[in-house]
């Protein structure tokens, strides 16, 4: 038996392949969207569910730190079916407040364990799904912070569009390893992630019916850009606080370029990493 390793695609081959990823993706995002994140996770998640005396505050932090989960909670909140006519929801807690805790508790078990039946063939890929998490809870707290210290943006709305920031990440590793070829060579499978997770998360979060201004903040949350003295909008929130979470480079397990000016925090920014520290501590704290 040939145990040698596969080669890495490349140049046209890649570009078949990717081709064809991208051709099934567009497909599936016109039906019902599952895909799982972190094995570990979901699977606490589900468990600490089960107790019946969660406080909402318990049970909106719980959610709030799945990026699938929250983002169907605040789909099903801003639907007609739960009456909304008026401003939309973009934060969990408020979710959670307007769907009722039976019907939170009811959906994210649900979505968990849907999750976790798709989880088998991720094993492989556990580091880099607990890597992914965990640099997107990272930017979701650095951005909670940065929106309450430096804007009059929701701190809520922030908080989540740090939490699904990367949303595309997880979604195409789940897609990619669906394909023989592709579940052979993990550093193609982390190329076409580098290259398309920014647009395929966007295309996601839009499928998944999260409001408009989420969607357009993540966008292009990895591309390079001039620092902004102060955030300006959601997408600037979103842009730092995932440079303060090491940016792509964190959950690669790569060190981000020192010398490269983009990367440069300012004293400002840099002000909040003890507070950061400390509240996403408070939140992993949730799950022990």
């Amino acid at each position: 038996m040939d145990t040698s390793p596969v080669p890495d695609k490349s140049g046209t081959a890649l570009n078949e392949q990717r081709f064809q990823m991208l051709q099934d993706i567009a497909k599936e995002l016109t039906g019902d969207v599952v895909f799982p994140t972190s094995f570990d996770l979901v699977s606490r998640l589900r468990k600490l569910l089960q107790d019946p005396n969660l406080s909402l505050d318990k049970i909106a932090t719980l959610v709030g730190a799945e990026p699938l989960i929250s983002a169907r909670l605040i789909s099903m909140a801003n639907s007609a079916a739960f009456g909304s006519t008026g401003k939309q929801i973009v934060g969990v807690r408020d979710a959670v407040l307007r769907l009722g805790l039976n019907n939170v508790r009811t959906t994210a078990m649900a979505i968990a364990m849907n999750q976790l039946l798709r989880s088998k063939d991720l094993v492989k890929f556990s580091d880099l799904t607990d890597k992914l998490w965990q640099h997107s809870l990272h930017t979701a707290v650095a951005a909670e912070l940065i929106a309450r210290h430096m804007t009059r943006i929701s701190p809520d709305e922030a908080l989540l569009a740090g939490m699904v920031h990367d949303i595309g990440a997880f979604y195409m590793l789940y897609r990619a390893i669906q394909y023989d070829e592709l579940r052979q060579r993990p550093d193609t499978i982390k190329h076409l992630i580098l290259q398309w997770h920014e647009s395929i998360g966007h295309a996601v979060l839009i499928a998944l019916g999260m409001p408009e201004e989420i969607a357009e903040a993540v966008r292009e949350h990895d591309q390079p850009r001039p620092l902004p003295a102060k955030p300006r909008n959601l997408a600037d929130v979103v842009y730092v606080a995932n440079l303060l979470a090491g940016g792509r480079f964190e959950w690669l397990g790569r060190e981000a370029p020192a010398d490269t000016e983009q990367y440069a925090l300012t004293p400002e920014y840099l002000e909040l990493t003890e507070e950061i520290g400390v509240h996403e501590k408070e939140i992993r704290s949730v799950f022990a």
